[in-house]
């Protein structure tokens, strides 16, 4: 098969590019060339950009298509704004197979409902071609890329909605603070009180949402599916138990009360990463329905898997660096201020 990735040089590209690797296909890239440029000097490359407007645009991608050639997938990492995603699901409609577009969970207006599955209403904005990409404008923004990405596709449209995307190569340091921070070993502070606290998190190792992409368009699996594990419900306790038996170094969990997390400022989801406050608009979080995913073909791996090779990654190319709280708006709690806290919690 032949299949052209629209992006494809950070964090998930590369591993779309494994997975359709070992599958025998001919993969092409195109991209700025400005993100690890030199990573897959074997594959072809074409050069531009997704905005039309900036530079050469899609020129180089249309003279392709004006020549005749033709893919049997698309799949589209890099689309952010509908009218880039309208641009480039356009002039391939009638060149390629398949489109599978990498949206994200995000694209939910509420959370508040437990088990929602790809029905449940998305976001929307007013005049979304004119609104820059915040964190706040991210999930309605993606929900009106998917619709330029059907309208142009059809039922050959695949609208994947991951969860936070995490793994070997996580450029977030959000999952990631857990694994490294349990293997460093001693006192560790958690949202708590550990019993009968029973919030659940949900993530998608990056490999499992590379395979179901390729998947969708080996086996033309078109519509919307939640990608994101594991296939059953995790649970905070769980996620950070699996991440201690993954270490070899004493850890104690300190566990926190929310109100003492919240008098402190330390905030959901970042400062604490994945951690989400025990209300009612959150209720959902954590349950999302994958079993639409998961019939399709999609696997998710152990969370053991995940941890030790997220460790292995950091090991080699972070080599030990503990970045977390460094700065404002840092993902995790620095050595220094996680020992303070756990200090007043006696």
């Amino acid at each position: 098969m032949n299949l052209l990735i629209l992006g494809g040089t950070a964090f998930l590209g590369p591993e779309i590019v494994d997975a359709a690797t070992r599958r025998g296909w001919t993969i092409t890239l195109f991209n700025r060339g400005r993100t690890k440029a030199d990573l897959f000097p074997e594959l072809e490359k074409i050069r531009g950009d997704r905005d039309p407007a900036k530079g050469e645009g899609l020129k180089a991608l249309e003279a392709e298509v004006a020549k005749g050639r033709r893919w049997d997938g698309v799949i589209d990492t890099s689309g952010y704004r509908p009218q880039d995603v309208r641009a480039s699901a356009t002039l391939l409609a009638k060149a390629a197979r398949q489109y599978v577009f990498i949206s994200t969970v995000s694209v939910y207006a509420s959370m508040a409902e437990p088990n929602a599955d790809e029905r449940a209403a998305v976001g929307t904005i007013e005049d979304p071609e004119s609104k820059p990409l915040t964190n706040e404008t991210y999930g309605p923004l993606k929900a009106c890329c998917e619709r330029e990405a059907s309208k142009a596709f059809g039922e050959r449209c695949s609208n994947l909605r991951p969860g936070l995307i995490v793994g070997p190569g996580d450029p977030t340091d959000r999952f990631s603070y857990w694994p490294v921070r349990v293997a460093r070993g001693g006192k560790v502070l958690v949202p708590g009180p550990k019993e009968p606290r029973k919030a659940f998190t949900t993530f998608v190792d990056v490999r499992d949402c590379a395979e179901f992409a390729v998947r969708c368009v080996a086996d033309g699996h078109g519509g919307t599916y939640n990608v994101t594990g594991p296939e059953g419900l995790l649970t905070f306790d769980e996620m950070v138990d699996a991440c201690k038996a993954c270490t070899s170094k004493p850890v104690d969990f300190v566990p926190a009360p929310e109100p003492f997390l919240m008098e402190h400022g330390v905030a959901p989801w970042m400062g604490l990463p994945l951690w989400l406050p025990e209300d009612p608009q959150f209720a959902g979080a954590g349950t999302v329905s994958r079993a639409r995913a998961v019939a399709a073909g999609c696997t998710f791996r152990p969370l053991a898997d995940t941890v030790r090779d997220t460790l292995a990654w950091w090991a080699k190319e972070r080599k030990d660096a503990f970045p977390f709280g460094a700065k404002p708006g840092a993902p995790g709690l620095s050595l220094e201020r996680e020992a303070e806290l756990v200090g007043k919690l006696g």
